[in-house]
């Protein structure tokens, strides 16, 4: 697709006609497997079934090392199958404890996805073949390009000899199944990455981005972003639905409101981090007990955070450089 069909598309799709599709499109689910598990649901047009709920894993960096392997073999004994990492989380322990935590079989029941933060494709190649060491795996089931964060980013990943390039290498020996990408900053970055995947004749099979009860108020991924990936079968991952906890700083909305706002949005996973058994129970009760909401419960809830969320005060990730781990570390782009 070139750069003149795709902003014809988003012209036609609008944001207003995008949000209203939206109205009850969610993927394709399946009920949980066990008694006392949580729903799947279809990633994207892989395929693919994953739990509605998935393990974040920059917060398994938190708790001692014994901890944190125990609640990540907790969430899959419990039906949490989709396993979120990164190359650069806690300075690869969190990729290290999660390899451990996949010995035993427990490699065999997930969906297992990291990020690289490489943007040639030397320094993509060589964080790639660090995470599937440390994560003790020969493939990754889904490798997403880390923090697109910069207007500059997305060239550079399909420059010559840039990380993009390198990806397809990698999936063609079968280090790698699916690509995607991720970013926290600008729904309009994303906008232009999605341009040069399609550009480049990719369709990426998910995009992770934030989702929440204040993104919906303020420079909106869930406006702009999401009704382009459900328009081109792109698997929507949600992420930051509490905001590493400041959302609820604003005292508008609770935890468990947070949690099945996301759930009723059409995404694939929404992603949470888990530092203790009791936050983990939280995330499995939520997927246990969601149930679609109707349009007056979500306007109640986009009410409670109107005021809080005008200025993206509590959405620290567009507005500062609180999460930008590659503003910190320029090294790690190569």
């Amino acid at each position: 697709m070139d750069r003149r069909k795709f902003i014809k598309d988003l012209t036609a799709l609008g944001v207003a006609a995008g949000v209203a599709r939206l109205a009850g499109v969610v993927p394709q689910s399946w009920a949980a497997p066990a008694p006392g598990q949580i729903p799947y649901r279809q990633l994207g047009s892989t395929g693919e079934k994953v739990s509605m709920v998935g393990l974040g894993g920059f917060h398994l960096g938190r708790p001692e090392e014994l901890e944190a392997i125990r609640i990540v073999r907790t969430a899959i004994d419990h039906g949490i199958n989709f396993m979120d990492n990164s190359w650069d989380y806690n300075a690869g322990a969190s990729e290290i404890r999660m390899g451990k935590a996949l010995r035993d079989g427990y490699r065999q029941k997930v969906f297992l996805m990291t990020k690289i933060d490489g943007r040639t494709g030397e320094s993509a190649t060589k964080q790639l073949d660090e995470s599937l060491k440390r994560l003790q795996t020969d493939t990754i089931d889904l490798l997403q390009f880390h923090e697109i964060i910069r207007l500059t980013d997305p060239e550079r990943i399909f420059a010559p000899k840039g990380a993009y390039e390198a990806m397809l290498v990698a999936k063609k020996a079968g280090k790698i199944r699916y690509l995607g990408f991720t970013g926290h900053k600008s729904p309009a970055i994303h906008l232009k990455m999605l341009e040069l995947c399609f550009a480049h004749n990719f369709t990426p099979a998910t995009v992770q981005m934030p989702l929440n009860l204040m993104d919906a108020h303020y420079d909106s991924f869930q406006k702009q972003v999401l009704p382009v990936l459900v328009q081109h079968g792109i698997g929507p991952l949600a992420m930051k639905s509490m905001g590493d906890h400041i959302l609820l700083e604003s005292q508008t909305v609770t935890p468990m409101e947070c949690l099945h706002y996301d759930l009723n949005l059409p995404v694939a996973v929404v992603i949470t981090g888990c530092d203790s058994m009791p936050i983990l129970e939280q995330a499995l009760t939520a997927a246990r007990t969601f149930r679609p909401l109707s349009a007056d419960e979500v306007a109640a809830l986009l009410a409670k955070t109107a005021n809080a969320a005008a200025q993206g005060k509590y959405e620290l990730y567009k507005t500062s450089d609180h999460f930008d781990s590659t503003a910190r570390n320029p090294q790690w782009l190569g």
